[in-house]
């Protein structure tokens, strides 16, 4: 594990994103240094120590599934920036397969890539939050197949149907307190086969950076009334209401 530590200047807001070295993840951080945050960012690869040198950001090489690298993650940003106000919980993918199939092994993998990630973040960030005094904002990134179940994803279909209870109930305990906490679903995003756009009404997948510019958004001021909401943000496709 390594971890690369940048120069320090200015008091613009900070954000961990995890999952940053490709695809969304890689996109927000991107987004996010744009907007002026000062970013802590988690990959397995060493390749984050690369992305991170060019935004000046902290680098730490670990995994959202290992506990210990989420709590050494938050306590090298507190030491580096003292103070996080924003977190985007993004992940990659566990394994597949149909009910039957699947070992306990990959249930609990799944446990650990899509819930535990984020109940495990949660409470390493709030207390800092809290005691910083300034709020703060987590979107945890999930996925369409949460609201509406597919059998190509049972493992993220079912997980990750937990976390919209744990923002609503997030929400009641912390809005109060400036606290927010808000799910994004993304559909189809790039890149996909043709034979998975065929029924998007808006005859594309999503790029990386529209799911980005939403997860901006719902970490600005200009959501701060948004708690506790599971968005979906895919083209048209689902059929729930």
């Amino acid at each position: 594990m390594s971890m690369t530590l940048p120069c320090d200047d200015g008091d613009s807001p900070v954000a961990i994103v995890t999952a940053a070295s490709r695809g969304i993840g890689h996109a927000t951080a991107l987004k996010l240094a744009h907007d002026g945050y000062r970013l802590a960012l988690l990959a397995r690869g060493s390749e984050i120590e690369v992305l991170a040198k060019d935004f000046g950001a902290l680098a730490v090489v670990g995994s959202v599934t290992d506990p210990d690298d989420l709590q050494r993650l938050v306590e090298t940003t507190v030491a580096r920036y003292g103070r996080i106000d924003a977190v985007v919980n993004n992940t990659g993918h566990a394994p597949s397969g149909r009910l039957l199939e699947l070992s306990d092994m990959e249930w609990m993998a799944g446990v650990d890539m899509y819930l535990l990630n984020v109940v495990r973040m949660t409470r390493l960030v709030v207390p800092e939050m809290l005691a910083a005094g300034r709020g703060g904002a987590i979107v945890n990134v999930s996925s369409l197949s949460a609201a509406q179940p597919d059998q190509r994803f049972l493992l993220s279909s079912t997980l990750r149907g937990a976390l919209p209870g744990i923002a609503k109930l997030f929400a009641a305990e912390f809005a109060g307190q400036d606290l927010r906490m808000n799910n994004l679903l993304p559909g189809r995003v790039s890149p996909q086969p043709e034979d998975r756009i065929a029924n998007v009404p808006a005859g594309r997948a999503a790029s990386s950076n529209e799911i980005a510019n939403m997860i901006a958004f719902l970490l600005s001021p200009g959501a701060a009334y948004v708690n506790g909401q599971s968005l979906i943000i895919d083209g048209g496709l689902s059929a729930t209401v």
